[in-house]
């Protein structure tokens, strides 16, 4: 049976488009351990998948505090636990993001509203019509 596939550092960071910085320091705090031959880092299918997990917490909000010690779970008390620490972390998560985007949502209708009143203000001949208000004039 073939070794599973590894991963360079180089390849790593090319897989999930971050940079080589973000790498190193997903592995200085722990979140990553890839297997060190000398100075060389390969990253093998458990690293991998960590790092997937790791960017799909970030994307949906999760601190990398939250994530590493979820990520820990499962080395040290199973997945059982892991899938409900999962499932109050995406609770909250929910419930913060839901209250973000209804203050996201009134912020956009208020300034929509001052930008249609200020149109409906704008004396004509000022360039607002043809969308050149504030261009230079000759």
């Amino acid at each position: 049976m073939s070794e599973p596939q590894k991963l360079s550092f180089r390849e790593m960071c090319d897989r999930f488009d971050v940079t080589p910085r973000t790498l190193r320091y997903y592995e200085y705090i722990e979140l990553l351990r890839p297997e060190r031959r000398g100075r060389v880092r390969f990253f093998g299918p458990r690293e991998v998948a960590r790092m997937t997990l790791i960017l799909r917490g970030r994307r949906f909000g999760f601190s990398l505090e939250e994530i590493r010690q979820w990520l820990e779970m499962y080395d040290t008390i199973g997945t059982a636990a892991q899938h409900r620490a999962w499932l109050e972390m995406a609770d909250r998560q929910l419930k913060t993001l839901r209250a973000e985007h209804a203050a996201l949502g009134r912020t956009i209708d208020e300034l929509q509203d001052l930008r249609d009143r200020t149109a409906g203000d704008a004396p004509v001949g000022t360039g607002t019509e043809t969308g050149t208000a504030g261009a230079p004039r000759d």
